[in-house]
């Protein structure tokens, strides 16, 4: 049976283009695989896929008992199809911390690595096969990295992610400066999103205290876009909550290039959260969180209710 391999529900780059890296490095070295998305791909990643001529992979909602997959970019069974432990799950590769929950049908390879990027893992785990990889691969690869760095910007940077974007970089001809700015630019148009695409559109579910939450993150170059509908995206928090069976949601709208985050507070709830994990003196609808980056490093491990 053919491989499949897919990230976390709400793709981002790294979920997007990493399936499509290791679908090409399974089937270089001999198994038939083919990436998959559990929804559709941000407008970031859209214009990766656009960029470099990379076909959108098929957009799965579930898997069948005993299909063969390999998990990328995540090892939470709350961002992954209903039946994942029905299926014979073969590999785990990620770079978040272990969540637990996920039952597999015997031993498996598991390598999370605290590096910034799911595809700097790959490309090591590849080893003298990444010599081999074609330049649209190569760019869906920097494009992970410098998307999850903020161009090098994140606390989750690392030396490994900057040396292989700046030798990506140099074998593909790109400014990475300049191509940062084309990424991150298609990442700020959100214009044509509601406001509970919005919400759901790079989030994650995470418990604090019996208290759960969906952790959304918009990373821009714009953030005026964003709270200028500050009272439309708080008017559609209550709905998003109650579908998504969660006690709310928290939405950090992270300044790539001021390198701050404004945490937007329709609530008690909301505004306790702030003031405790963060330190932050709310006094409005709205509160910013200087040099606060990185959802994995910096806010999750923070909240607090």
């Amino acid at each position: 049976m053919t491989t499949f391999v897919f990230g976390h529900k709400s793709p981002d780059t790294d979920s997007t283009g990493s399936p499509l890296i290791w679908e090409w490095f399974l089937n270089h070295t001999g198994t038939d695989a083919s990436a998959k998305l559990l929804g559709e791909p941000n407008t970031e990643a859209a214009f990766m896929l656009e960029r470099w001529n990379l076909a959108k992979p098929e957009i799965i909602d579930n898997v069948a008992d005993g299909q063969p997959c390999v998990i990328v970019d995540t090892n939470n069974p709350a961002e992954l199809p209903a039946n994942i432990n029905g299926a014979d799950v073969q590999g785990i590769i990620d770079h978040h911390k272990l969540v637990g929950g996920l039952e597999t049908a015997g031993p498996i390879d598991i390598t999370i690595r605290p590096l910034a990027c799911t595809a700097t893992i790959m490309h090591d785990l590849m080893g003298k096969h990444a010599g081999c990889m074609p330049e649209n691969i190569k760019g869906a690869m920097l494009s992970c990295i410098l998307s999850d760095t903020l161009e090098f910007r994140s606390p989750t940077t690392t030396d490994t992610d900057r040396a292989l974007a700046e030798k990506l970089a140099g074998e593909l001809g790109i400014n990475i400066a300049e191509y940062a700015s084309e990424l991150f630019a298609a990442k700020s148009d959100v214009s044509a999103f509601s406001a509970a695409e919005l919400l759901r559109m790079d989030s994650k579910e995470y418990e604090v205290e019996g208290v759960k939450f969906r952790v959304s993150v918009l990373e821009t170059t714009s953030p005026k876009m964003v709270l200028d509908r500050t009272a439309e995206i708080m008017e559609a928090m209550p709905a998003v909550a109650g579908e998504d069976k969660v006690n709310e949601v928290l939405l950090f709208v992270v300044d790539i290039l001021n390198e701050e985050a404004t945490m937007l507070i329709p609530n008690d709830l909301s505004k306790r959260v702030a003031e405790k994990s963060f330190g932050a003196n709310v006094t409005g609808n709205t509160v910013v969180l200087p040099g606060i980056m990185s959802r994995k490093k910096q806010i999750i491990p923070s909240l607090k209710v």
